[in-house]
């Protein structure tokens, strides 16, 4: 470990990018943040893919040393199943890291990254002395020392398989990593909810949206039962593909409807929202802090799993993939007849508290 006169030094391998999409390098900024309370010195190695989040995260005033853009043609293995969300093998990521570990030489390393595994773990090995994955998905080997999965329904016990046995396996939504605002603003958030009236909608189908489901729901909303009174809040990421369509979109609908672009007080508008429409994956755990009712697609093969824990919970509804999304209109007679707005921000309030990020400098800090 680092001597009491030095800062303990914390190095995140993480990315963002069109395929990736922003969540895995904002919840490292989230536990970076609390990290750099405590006086830990925190530092990215994010490789430059398009649509990527390394300017944002100097912005938030930390060191990213950058990985080469993809050139030409590459070979990519098969494994594990996202390895091609790389955009090269996984050898040639470990040896374009290892400078930058050997010079940092981190008390912990922070992997967050589904196309990496106990192999590239190993490459590395040599210049970190702790490892601290963040997974989702319980499909390939680690050689961690602590591991966070901070989903809804995951057991330890499903990556008993994967770890070294000296490992300490860090699983459900109590774990979740959000900012600070989130917990400050859910007093407010829980207050406001009691009426479990209908009047403003948030959509928020992440940063990128590559599909454009956000353009699939708006499509699907212009013919649905909403209140006469009923605003609608769309948020995009500057680097999203369809913002055009989108923003086309939005000034045809029949309720007032705002675009907002790369916004910074995400916290404060799910708050304001009496209804979220959302994908299935890490915002979950921020509209759960907020009981904020929310109706979940599904936008990717990993989120599945995600959608229907928390939908058998009836802590949001699953309408599934935006292709479904025709089968969706019963569901907003459901809201207003039912008081199931009020129910499940009953149910979604306590599933997750805002601490997670806490909890976890704890586990790395102490």
């Amino acid at each position: 470990m680092t001597s009491s006169s030095e800062p303990m030094r914390v190095v995140f391998r993480a990315d963002a990018s069109l395929d990736i999409g922003t969540g895995h390098v904002m919840r490292c900024l989230t536990l970076a943040d609390a990290l750099s309370v405590k006086g830990v010195e925190c530092c990215f190695i994010s490789r430059d893919l398009q649509g990527n989040l390394i300017e944002q995260t100097r912005q938030r005033g930390y060191t990213v040393h950058v990985l080469p853009a993809l050139k030409g043609e590459q070979v990519v293995s098969q494994e594990p199943f996202h390895a091609s969300w790389l955009g090269v093998g996984w050898e040639v990521d470990a040896a374009e890291s290892l400078p930058y570990l050997r010079e940092l030489s981190p008390t912990w390393l922070v992997l967050d990254h589904y196309a990496l595994d106990s192999r590239w773990e190993a490459a590395t090995r040599e210049y970190w002395q702790r490892l601290f994955v963040i997974d989702d998905l319980a499909d390939r080997a680690h050689i961690a020392d602590v591991l966070l999965d901070q989903n809804l329904g995951r057991k330890a016990s499903d990556y008993e398989p994967l770890l070294p046995t000296h490992a300490q396996c860090l699983v459900g939504p109590q774990y979740a990593l959000l900012r600070p605002e989130f917990s400050e603003l859910r007093p407010y958030s829980l207050e406001r909810r009691k009426s479990g009236e209908l009047r403003h909608i948030l959509i928020s189908l992440g940063g990128v949206d590559k599909d454009n489901a956000t353009g699939a729901v708006l499509r699907t909303l212009r013919s649905c039962p909403l209140p006469d009174d009923c605003t609608i809040t769309v948020i995009m990421g500057s680097h999203a593909p369809h913002l055009d369509d989108i923003n086309a979109l939005a000034a045809e609908m029949p309720w007032p409807t705002n675009v907002a672009i790369n916004v910074n007080d995400m916290a404060k508008r799910m708050a304001e929202a009496d209804l979220a429409i959302g994908a299935a994956g890490s915002t979950s755990w921020e509209r759960c802090c907020l009981g904020l009712p929310s109706l979940m697609l599904i936008l990717a093969d990993n989120q599945k799993g995600i959608a229907e824990a928390l939908h058998q919970e009836g802590v949001a509804y699953n309408l599934g993939r935006p292709e479904e999304l025709y089968a969706s209109h019963e569901y907003w007679s459901r809201l207003h007849l039912s008081g199931w707005l009020t129910r499940q921000s009953e149910k979604a309030a306590a599933l997750v508290d805002g601490r997670g990020a806490s909890r976890l400098v704890q586990v790395l800090v102490d």
